[in-house]
């Protein structure tokens, strides 16, 4: 009950942290706005390339400005919010909301699977059994992100001693454990993409991938409440027809795609980073490019996986009790 109280506040608190401020709205023509948030993430990669390409507008949604943010945590506290309807985020996070918060909300769509990673220091770290050893700094998101549930499928796959692990690992978020490697701070961290292989720039390699951890694991998806089903239905297929063209593209065209990616980051990222830290993380193309290729963009959601993930949460106390995948998934509107 300890770790669900604390996964409780940082579903609560985190509403306003890493917030790049600047509201991502959705209207139908004639319509109320739709509310949107999205990850500061190559993850959210079909909502940035749709924007860009005013594949939105097309579509019939206007598209007049975005809530973006750096962790899936604070994203899914954003969705308690009133003003946020829809959004693109990260399963583990969206389950969280949901069975914790209480928070409405369906899955509709995909947008890609894996996209996490482990990436260590060479000369310390030259196998997973060597993140035992004494001395070694790791680090991680919040317990209860999509990372943190990755750290713990590591422990479980390569047997690892977990207060042997978990009682040094150093919570923070991605940024601030690219300028904790940056500064030699860490020897290993848990990461999502892009900051994962951003980390090989510096000198640290990728070890492991969720794809090495966790075959067919769902990375991240587009939710949205139920009132929004209920009541604009038409919005909602709009919003996976916009997703499933915008992943599709992304297939088609990975090197345009990594450009138009890095400019819209870059863009957002400047409004929320100090000038001091924007300088150290640039988000250049062919890193968006080589981290993209580490997951597979697609809309398609396995059902099974999606339990298999909620019953693993439950089992490491991040859930307050299990629920079928049926009750949050709503895949009608793929068809």
């Amino acid at each position: 009950m300890n770790r669900l109280a604390g996964l409780g506040k940082s579903v609560l608190l985190l509403a306003g942290l890493f917030l790049l401020h600047s509201p991502f709205c959705l209207s139908a023509r004639g319509g109320q706005p739709i509310g949107m948030a999205v990850e500061f993430m190559d993850h959210a990669a079909c909502a940035y390339i749709a924007r860009d390409k005013g594949w939105f507008r097309d579509q019939g949604l206007t598209l007049s400005a975005y809530e973006s943010y750096v962790t899936g945590m604070a994203l899914a506290s954003a969705l308690a919010r009133g003003d946020i309807q829809a959004a693109y985020i990260c399963l583990v996070p969206a389950l969280n909301v949901y069975a914790n918060a209480g928070v409405p909300i369906r899955i509709v769509a995909g947008t890609h699977k894996y996209g996490y990673g482990l990436v260590v220091n060479p000369r310390i770290i030259k196998e997973v059994k060597d993140l035992e050893r004494p001395g070694v700094r790791i680090g991680c998101v919040r317990e209860g992100g999509a990372v943190d549930v990755l750290l713990h499928k590591a422990i479980d796959r390569f047997g690892l001693v977990p207060s042997r692990i978990l009682d040094k690992v150093q919570r923070m978020n991605p940024p601030k454990q690219l300028l904790a490697i940056k500064m030699g701070q860490l020897d290993a961290a848990f990461l999502p993409e892009q900051w994962a292989t951003m980390a090989t720039n510096y000198g640290f390699r990728m070890l492991l991938t969720a794809r090495d951890l966790w075959p067919r694991m769902q990375g991240s998806v587009l939710v949205v409440k139920e009132e929004l089903i209920r009541e604009h239905p038409e919005k909602v297929r709009a919003l996976v027809r916009v997703t499933r063209n915008a992943t599709d593209w992304i297939n088609r065209h990975p090197r345009e795609s990594a450009q138009i990616l890095a400019r819209q980051l870059s863009l957002t990222g400047e409004k929320v980073f100090p000038v001091k830290a924007a300088a150290g993380f640039e988000i250049d193309p062919e890193t968006l490019k080589t981290s993209m290729s580490r997951m597979e963009y697609t809309t398609s959601i396995d059902p099974g996986m999606v339990q298999d993930v909620i019953d693993y949460m439950l089992r490491l106390g991040y859930l307050k009790k299990g629920f079928k995948a049926k009750d949050i998934l709503d895949l009608e509107f793929m068809k």
